[in-house]
C-alpha cells in the first residue's frame, strides 16, 4: 500500500512551491507547522506576512512586463482592497510595497487617518472609495479631503451620490464613476446592484460634472464578480468598459484611468492552474487595441486586488480530536474547532481550500470527511460539499492538519472577537515575519477568546 506522501506525489505532484517534508512533517515556507501547533496550541490561525509582499511584487512585475511587451503607454497602480483584511499588520506589510488603497465603508476612513498619524502613509496616498455609501461614509470622505488628503477619489455608485459632494465640497476634488456590470447567467442576479448604467454615464457627466470646476472625472471603474477569467463574459464586460471610456474620454480631457477592479485568483487547490502572464497580457493588449482603434490614448490602469494579496499568507491548524465511522462509507475526523465559524466561506460559498496533514505522511491514506465541533449539521468539510475528495493518513496516532490560503475575509466574516455559533471562541492568532538576518520571528497577535469576554458581549 502506498504511503500518503507517495499517493499525493502521484496524484498532484507534491511537494509543491511553498511546502516541503522534513522527517515526516510538513513545512510551509520553512515554518515547522507541527512545532507551531504544539507550541501555541490549536486551533491556531497563522499569518506569514512576507508572502503578502511577494504577491504584490509578482503582480507589479506581470503588469510591467505586459506594458513593455505591448508598448503600452499608460502607468500601472496596484491598490489593496482593504475589505479582504483590515488588520494593521496586513496593511503595514502591504503598504511597504509602494501601493495605494481601495476602501468600502465609513470605518475605513478612520483607518486611513490612523495610518497617516503613525507615519505609514502620507496625505499623498491615493484612496479609491467604493461602495453604496451611507451619509457617514460620504461625510468621512469629504472630511479627509478637506484635511489635505488630496488623492481621495470617491467612486460614484449612483447618480444621487454626487448630490452630497455637490453640497458639501469646498475645494476641487477628483471623482470616478462605477460602470454597472452584467453578471454571468448562473449568478443569482444577472445585473450587478452596483454602479451606473453604461448608457447613462455620458449624459450624467455632461449635465452634472463637466461645467463644475470643483469636480474632475479622473477614472472609470468596473468589477466582475467572476474575476479575471478567460471567458466570453469577462472579455465582453471589459470591452464595454473600454468602449465607454473611449466615448467619455473624447469629451472629458481629465479622464485618464481605468480601474479594472479585482478578481485575480489565488491558489485554492493543489491542482490550481492559472496563466497569470497570459491573462494580464491579454487584458493590457485588448485595452490598448480598442483605444488605438478609436484614436484615444491608452489609459493608466488601476487594479484592486484583495484575496490575491492576502489569501495565501494565512492558514489555520487543527488537531484531530476523534475518529468516527458512521456507516460503511463515511469516515469522519473530528477537529478541535469549528469550520462553520472559523472558515465561514466553507459553509456560505462551498469555498475550497487546500487541506493537508502536518504529520504521519509515511502512513497509508484514506478518504475522510472533516467535521467541526458545533452541533450544526453544516459544520463540515467533505467530499460532496466541495466536489473533491479529502484524503488523510490512515493512523491511530495523534494527527494534526491545516487549511491553507485562508487569509482573505475569513477572520472578518467569522467576527474576530465576537459571538460565534455554539459560543466557539475566536482562536489564537500568530504572526510570522522574517528578521533582517532572515530568521523567522513569531508574535502572538491574539489570545484565544475567553469565556469572560464572551459573557461580557452577551450582557452577563
Amino acid at each position: 500500500m502506498q504511503s500518503y506522501a507517495e499517493f499525493l506525489d502521484l496524484s498532484v505532484g507534491f511537494p509543491q512551491e511553498g511546502w516541503k517534508l522534513i522527517d515526516d512533517e510538513l513545512y510551509f515556507h520553512d515554518i515547522n507547522l507541527m512545532e507551531l501547533g504544539e507550541t501555541f496550541g490549536t486551533p491556531l490561525r497563522f499569518t506569514y506576512l512576507p508572502l503578502i509582499s511577494r504577491k504584490i511584487q509578482k503582480a507589479k512585475k506581470l503588469f510591467n512586463d505586459a506594458f513593455k511587451k505591448h508598448n503600452y503607454q499608460g502607468t500601472y497602480t496596484y491598490c489593496y482592497c482593504t475589505k479582504s483584511s483590515h488588520f494593521k499588520h496586513i496593511l503595514e506589510e502591504a503598504l511597504s510595497n509602494d501601493i495605494q488603497l481601495e476602501t468600502s465603508s465609513a470605518f475605513d476612513m478612520p483607518i486611513i487617518e490612523a495610518l497617516e498619524r503613525k507615519g505609514m502613509i502620507t496625505k499623498d496616498i491615493m484612496v479609491i472609495c467604493n461602495g453604496f455609501k451611507k451619509d457617514s461614509y460620504k461625510e468621512n470622505i469629504v472630511d479627509l479631503i478637506h484635511d489635505g488628503f488630496h488623492n481621495i477619489i470617491p467612486i460614484l455608485d449612483n447618480k444621487e451620490e454626487f448630490n452630497y459632494y455637490d453640497n458639501e465640497v469646498e475645494i476641487p476634488i477628483s471623482v470616478g464613476i462605477r460602470l454597472s456590470a452584467e453578471e454571468k447567467p448562473d449568478y443569482p442576479f444577472y445585473t450587478s446592484r452596483l454602479g451606473i448604467r453604461a448608457d447613462e454615464i455620458v449624459d450624467f457627466y455632461q449635465s452634472k460634472i463637466k461645467d463644475d470646476d470643483r469636480f474632475k472625472l479622473k477614472l472609470l471603474h468596473f468589477f466582475v464578480s467572476s474575476g479575471f477569467n478567460d471567458t466570453p463574459h469577462f472579455w465582453n464586460e471589459l470591452e464595454k468598459l473600454v468602449t465607454t471610456y473611449v466615448k467619455l474620454k473624447k469629451i472629458c480631457p481629465d479622464l485618464h484611468a481605468l480601474d479594472i477592479g479585482g478578481g485575480l485568483p489565488f491558489k485554492n487547490t493543489l491542482e490550481f492552474d492559472y496563466d497569470y502572464e497570459y491573462m494580464i497580457g491579454e487584458i493590457v493588449n485588448r485595452i490598448k487595441t480598442i483605444c488605438n482603434e478609436n484614436d484615444v490614448p491608452e489609459p493608466d490602469i488601476i487594479t484592486e486586488f484583495g484575496s490575491y494579496t492576502v489569501a495565501e499568507a494565512s492558514g489555520i491548524i487543527f488537531k484531530v480530536l476523534g475518529r468516527k465511522q458512521q456507516n460503511d462509507r463515511e469516515k469522519w475526523l473530528m477537529v478541535d474547532g469549528s469550520l462553520i465559524t472559523m472558515l465561514p466561506d466553507v459553509w456560505a460559498m462551498n469555498q475550497r481550500f487546500i487541506v493537508l496533514p502536518l504529520n504521519n505522511w509515511d502512513s497509508e491514506y484514506e478518504r475522510v470527511n472533516l467535521g467541526g465541533i458545533t452541533c450544526d449539521g453544516l459544520d463540515f468539510y467533505k467530499t460532496e460539499q466541495n466536489n473533491a475528495s479529502t484524503w488523510m493518513p490512515k493512523t491511530r496516532k495523534a494527527q494534526y492538519l491545516a487549511f491553507f490560503h485562508t487569509g482573505a475575509y475569513q477572520e472578518t466574516l467569522s467576527g474576530t472577537g465576537g459571538i460565534h455559533h455554539c459560543l466557539i471562541p475566536t482562536p489564537r492568532h500568530v504572526l510570522i515575519r522574517k528578521t533582517k538576518d532572515n530568521n523567522l520571528d513569531y508574535q502572538l497577535f491574539q489570545e484565544e477568546q475567553s469565556s469572560k469576554q464572551v459573557l461580557k458581549i452577551l450582557g452577563y
